[in-house]
């Protein structure tokens, strides 16, 4: 009986043991399986969906756009003379309201103006080139840069929300901008909201 118990004991331990090398077998070729697809260059990461995580309608209708006691704006805030809000207006700086917006009724108040902007969509200055991608007729522009967003902006374009975010991180002077990495390829043109870089000047 003792010697029958003995050996059952070591048969059921010989089994346990037995179907922990099988599991441990295939766990370790499974890994080393993900391993090889991954350096062979087949592995590919989830692509990001710029244009589905933005919003494109306007927060603000034609009807309020000049109601200046209860509107509150976002805008590009750097500007030393002039301001762009996000409703595309762009303003003389003294011509913003307390909530944030351009006073429409302001004279020099333009809305989704390219004064300064060339043909490539590159302005010389920031908010014409912020207003002017504001543009209903741009977003389809836009739309197809989101569907090619190269790495070195992926980060940068995570954070954006809206249509106006995405014109104030697009309009920002970038790697697009530079040549040679110490020197503007336009200096008088180096805010880009199209595809394109801005034009390299004789020289550079």
């Amino acid at each position: 009986m003792i010697s029958r118990r003995i050996f059952r004991r070591r048969w059921f331990l010989a089994l346990v043991l037995g179907a922990s090398l099988l599991y441990f077998l295939v766990s370790v070729f499974k890994q080393s399986e993900q391993s090889v697809v991954k350096d062979t260059g087949d592995y590919k990461p989830p692509e990001f969906d710029f244009r589905r995580k933005i919003s494109w309608k306007p927060r603000f209708q034609a009807r309020n756009l000049a109601n200046k006691t209860d509107t509150n704006c976002r805008n590009s805030v750097q500007g030393k003379e002039v301001i762009a809000d996000e409703r595309g207006f762009v303003c003389d700086r003294e011509d913003i309201l307390v909530g944030g917006c351009c006073d429409v009724t302001s004279l020099t108040t333009r809305r989704f103006t390219c004064a300064s902007c060339q043909d490539n969509g590159c302005c010389q200055v920031y908010e014409h080139c912020v207003s002017c991608c504001l543009q209903p007729e741009k977003q389809p522009l836009l739309r197809s840069l989101l569907d090619h967003v190269p790495d070195a902006f992926k980060t940068l374009f995570a954070s954006v929300t809206d249509h106006f975010e995405l014109c104030l991180a697009k309009c920002r002077t970038s790697s697009q901008s530079v040549q040679h990495e110490n020197s503007y390829r336009d200096p008088k043109a180096k805010f880009c909201y199209g595809a394109d870089p801005p034009h390299l000047q004789p020289g550079r």
